[in-house]
């Protein structure tokens, strides 16, 4: 039987899936809470015991007053040392995730075995104009006038029109003693999101270790252009684009995700999973 036990260890928190096999920890994009990998991790027992975390402003995690990706980055960091218990610990993250999941492999290469980032580049820039159209509707929902989550769901129609986009943004709102509200920290979100849709300046070391690049096909976020600053910061890396997928890589196409990973983290496995029908890979 799966085991799952949520935990604040170090100030984030955590959901642990598992306690069997390697052990692999999984950072969610904006928006997300751990738990959006919590599928994906029951597929990997009983060969991977999985940390699913919080990041800082989402989720159950504590609100912060400026979004810093290297600062979220060293949190991250002490949750990898407690989970780990002197071990390295395989990491996973998708867009902002994926960011911090970079920075806490080049700041804590001795805490990371092996880094897949999940449709995201270490390059500034990246577009960010969806995320401020989501934000700003999210932000217009009056929680005061509210009665159930439908109401919710039903204003929110009209600006997001895609069912899967809003369920996946309400999951964020919760009720509770003195009403509706976003567990995300939406004003500093949407505040911070030239920093959330850039890379901080690195000119330390590169991270050795195996990388898995994975893209979604229908998206943008990883382009050619791209490659030369992933293979700067990461030499050991192998692109792996999901046939389609869109940004959300994991959740569109689940199968062909968890498949990747399972090869790609396997110790007596190469660089990067073997090709098949769902995916195509290249570099």
């Amino acid at each position: 039987m799966t085991r799952v036990t949520d935990t604040v260890a170090t100030g984030l928190h955590t959901t642990r899936v598992g306690d069997t096999g390697a052990r692999v920890a999984f950072l969610h994009g904006l928006f997300g809470q751990g738990r959006n990998f919590r599928t994906i991790a029951r597929n990997l027992e009983p060969d991977f015991a999985s940390l699913l975390v919080d990041l800082p402003d989402h989720g159950r995690s504590p609100w912060t007053d400026r979004v810093d990706l290297e600062a979220y980055a060293e949190r991250v960091a002490r949750e990898l040392e407690a989970f780990g218990d002197g071990e390295r610990v395989h990491l996973v993250g998708h867009s902002l995730g994926g960011k911090v999941a970079m920075l806490t492999a080049l700041h804590h290469p001795d805490l990371v075995d092996r880094l897949v980032v999940v449709d995201i580049s270490p390059v500034p820039g990246g577009g960010t104009g969806e995320f401020e159209h989501l934000l700003r509707a999210l932000g217009g929902l009056d929680l005061s006038r509210l009665r159930r989550r439908a109401d919710a769901e039903e204003a929110l129609a009209g600006p997001i029109p895609n069912p899967r986009v809003r369920a996946f943004l309400l999951q964020n709102l919760r009720e509770g003693d003195g009403g509706w509200h976003w567990q995300a920290n939406l004003d500093l979100l949407r505040r911070d999101l030239p920093v959330i849709g850039g890379f901080p300046d690195y000119d330390g070391p590169p991270f050795e270790r195996p990388v898995l690049w994975v893209a979604g096909e229908r998206s943008d976020y990883v382009r050619p252009g791209h490659a030369a600053r992933m293979r700067e910061l990461f030499p050991r890396t192998r692109l792996l684009t999901v046939k389609g997928a869109g940004h959300w890589v994991h959740s569109e196409q689940p199968e062909a995700f968890t498949s990747a990973l399972r090869v790609f983290l396997s110790r007596d496995q190469a660089v990067g999973p073997r090709r098949s029908s769902s995916t195509r890979t290249s570099w």
